[in-house]
């Protein structure tokens, strides 16, 4: 496995991988059209001050990983198409990607019910912080992980 930096051509990969019923379900992500999936990636995935790679296995783009600002907390996300999942891909790539953002604490949310995410974050050192309620805006109970900063 590797993680590259994101390039053009693997954005029509990342659109498809998130255009998936089941993975969305599992993300409790709702899809973007391809116009406003390809603007999102260029102008707010793809800027400077964030850190995205490509994660890479044979030769083939298998999924993204990346870490962004939001509210004062840096947050990561990843993204495994479904043909890869149940590999270990997601563990590996964090692991991985671990090493390239420094930034502690980092932060992760996901939704309660994608146990496979929440556990490849348990794995990675990440622990629960926080669970929003049932009743949260969109309908989606989630849970803040954290992965504190080591002493």
């Amino acid at each position: 496995m590797i993680l590259r930096d994101v390039t053009d051509a693997d954005l029509p990969i990342f659109f498809e991988h998130q255009r998936d019923p089941d993975a969305l379900r599992m993300a409790a992500f709702s899809s973007r059209e391809r116009d406003a999936f390809m603007a999102h990636w260029r102008t707010n995935v793809l800027r400077p001050e964030n850190v995205s790679r490509t994660i890479v296995m044979g030769g083939a783009v298998v999924g993204n990983i990346g870490s962004w600002s939001q509210e004062g907390m840096r947050l990561i996300g990843y993204w495994i198409g479904r043909e890869h999942w149940g590999k270990g891909v997601a563990t590996r790539a964090l692991a991985e990607f671990l090493l390239v953002e420094p930034t502690r604490p980092l932060h992760a949310w996901v939704a309660l019910h994608n146990l496979a995410s929440i556990r490849v974050l348990e794995k990675c050192g990440f622990r629960a912080l926080l669970e929003e309620s049932p009743e949260h805006p969109d309908g989606v109970a989630e849970v803040l992980m954290r992965l504190a900063p080591t002493e």
